[in-house]
């Protein structure tokens, strides 16, 4: 792998771009937006190796891995993977950064080769959060999967590899989960927007950085580790699912969380907030990878 294409320059596609080009490797970039090159070169540190074009096919033609964060829809990503699956090489794996939409869904607009489609979704921002979810539509090939985990190891990531599809993948579904726990508290009354985001970024949010759900839960357990948790705290566990709530995101509720929000930032701005979360975020994998035992 010498040179990935970056289908898509927004949010997402320019992170990706600044985690190839750290790497070493060649990007050709595109996007149809009529300032998409110039938010890109003022996003990234170093523009050496970076080409950007205009057509999407001419990216795709001269690329070892195609990397494609377009809009979230069906029939977008089916005129742009047609498009794809035409320019590339037939041994070019095509990934998607779809957070949700499967892909065999997305495979559908690519009549030539579809067993090279998988989704390989990151979350933002791509360049620090090591997490990638690589997930295989039904035409995907094993080799393909292989291939694609491979190279996002070589760039740092630390890649999981779903069975089979699901709307959501895997992160976006345990996020969405408590998401509806969330909004349940805020619109029964029982708690704020501000405190729901310090309980979890001063609680539990300290521990899932560090250790996933299931190894926090057995060490909790002490000696008996999580067959003491699930044999103790499971019944009450299960009342706890049976009472959890259950919510529309009507107008309402929106405008409830989005004012919460805003009262809860007092002014503070977004972009300082995002340099400030990004150091935490390198202070924290620097850590992380300085002590061997965990995970």
């Amino acid at each position: 792998m010498t040179t990935v294409a970056v289908v898509g320059t927004g949010v997402i596609g320019a992170s990706w771009a600044r985690l190839f080009l750290a790497n070493g490797l060649d990007v050709v970039a595109t996007d149809p937006a009529p300032d998409a090159e110039e938010r890109l070169r003022g996003a990234l540190e170093d523009t050496d190796r970076l080409r950007f074009v205009a057509d999407p096919g001419e990216a795709a033609s001269v690329a070892d891995f195609v990397q494609e964060n377009g809009p979230e829809r069906e029939d977008v990503k089916h005129a742009l993977f047609a498009v794809l699956d035409e320019a590339t090489r037939p041994d070019v794996v095509l990934a998607s950064s779809s957070s949700g939409l499967l892909p065999s869904a997305i495979a559908r607009g690519c009549p030539r080769h579809p067993e090279r489609v998988v989704v390989g979704h990151p979350f933002n921002p791509p360049h620090l959060i090591p997490l990638v979810e690589v997930v295989p539509g039904r035409d995907t090939a094993p080799e393909v999967v292989d291939r694609a985990v491979a190279f996002y190891t070589s760039v740092g990531k630390r890649p999981i590899r779903l069975a089979r599809e699901v709307p959501g993948h895997v992160a976006n579904r345990l996020q969405a989960a408590l998401w509806q726990e969330a909004y349940s508290l805020v619109e029964r009354g029982i708690a704020t927007v501000a405190d729901i985001d310090t309980a979890i970024a001063n609680g539990p949010g300290l521990r899932w950085a560090v250790l996933g759900p299931f190894l926090n839960q057995h060490l909790s357990g002490g000696a008996g580790g999580l067959a003491h948790v699930l044999a103790h705290l499971g019944p009450p566990t299960e009342e706890w699912w049976r009472d959890l709530g259950r919510v529309h995101l009507t107008p309402e509720l929106a405008e409830t969380l989005v004012a919460g929000v805003d009262a809860e930032l007092a002014g503070t701005d977004d972009h300082s907030l995002v340099a400030a979360r990004d150091a935490v975020l390198h202070q924290l994998l620097a850590a992380k990878a300085a002590q061997p035992d965990l995970p």
